[in-house]
């Protein structure tokens, strides 16, 4: 719970609220969101296609029931513990929110859980004020 709390501590603090973005008409400011989440436990792929599907279905749909957009991607990364470069499958999680910045707890608590259950160092996040229609 004290990661969690953390997190969404230093989400808030990180994560500023957005000025109005300037849209065109028939759009609307949106913050688009990226959640990259690694696939692999150690060595081997950890979180199984039922698995991923679970969290998806769990965790991430009831915080944002409106929708999202996954996409398999490949990744790489430098693991801090042994220097190594490390390859692994995982998932390109895209939200379109408020941009108001009050989508951040529900964040925050969604790389925590991922990271708790599947025993990874992180979750990379991204963002960018876009304009939207839907």
């Amino acid at each position: 719970m004290r990661i969690l709390l953390a997190l969404t501590l230093w989400l808030n603090a990180t994560l500023p609220a957005h000025a109005a973005l300037p849209c065109p008409p028939g759009f609307n400011a949106r913050t688009r969101v990226e959640l990259y989440f690694g696939r692999n436990i150690g060595e081997t792929l950890g979180v199984s296609t039922e698995a991923w599907a679970a969290f998806v279905d769990e965790e991430i749909t009831p915080r944002f029931p409106d929708g999202l957009s996954v996409i398999d991607v490949q990744g790489q990364w430098k693991d801090t513990g042994s220097g190594r470069i490390v390859r692994e499958p995982g998932k390109l999680v895209i939200l379109l929110v408020a941009a108001d910045g009050t989508s951040r707890g529900k964040i925050g608590d969604i790389v925590a859980l991922y990271k708790n259950r599947h025993s990874q160092q992180s979750v990379l996040i991204t963002q960018q004020d876009v304009c939207a229609a839907f």
